[in-house]
């Protein structure tokens, strides 16, 4: 039973460097660009989608099997609780891949881009975060990402300012909205996550 347990632990890390890859890269490929990046990222969910579902068939099953120990169970409640949220951000990482592969980054605005490239490190500081905590069951991250979301919220109110402004031919301004609720998205599913780690026994890796 410890060798499963452990096995979703591995899992769910990869699930939390792979969507972390994909929204740094996202963001990488739109500002720059970069349009064969930008593909490979949206392809790269494929594989996000393949381990979510491993991931969750595995977890199911243990917590279906009734020779499962009750001390494992809020483990593998939690796991099936934050794969929505790993599954989502994903989903909004390869959202802004595709629209980096359409050309939107060239179009933009000095000052979206620039808005832009903070939200980005803004999601990147926060995924770090949250990944390091349920790497390392860290309940005190949540304060951190909180705060990171507070910034993403301003950033968004900010970017949502610049595309109403006129500066952008109309479907550029559209396009960026949508971006740009990506992000803040984004930003709201790493504090569930967060939370959800909070409450998170030690690794079954340890």
């Amino acid at each position: 039973m410890e060798d499963g347990l452990a096995q979703i632990d591995r899992q769910m890390l990869h699930l939390f460097a792979l969507v972390g890859e994909e929204v740094a890269g996202a963001t990488h490929a739109l500002l720059s660009g970069d349009r064969e990046q930008a593909k490979r990222l949206a392809e790269q969910d494929e594989t996000v989608e393949r381990v979510y579902r491993e991931v969750e068939a595995r977890t199911l099953a243990l917590l279906t099997d009734k020779s499962t120990a009750e001390t494992d169970l809020p483990f593998l409640v939690a796991v099936i609780r934050m794969l929505p949220d790993l599954e989502r951000n994903g989903d909004l990482a390869e959202h802004v891949a595709r629209r980096a592969a359409r050309g939107l980054g060239v179009e933009l605005s000095a000052r979206s881009r620039g808005l832009l490239e903070r939200m980005g490190e803004v999601a990147v500081r926060m995924w770090h975060a949250t990944t390091d905590a349920y790497a390392d069951r860290l309940p005190g991250a949540v304060a951190l990402v909180d705060d990171l979301d507070d910034e993403m919220d301003d950033l968004h109110v900010s970017l949502t300012v610049e595309v109403v402004a006129g500066t952008m031919p109309l479907p550029v301004a559209v396009e960026l909205a949508m971006v740009a609720r990506f992000y803040e998205r984004f930003g709201d599913h790493a504090v569930n996550l967060a939370k959800r780690v909070a409450s998170l026994r030690p690794s079954p890796c340890e």
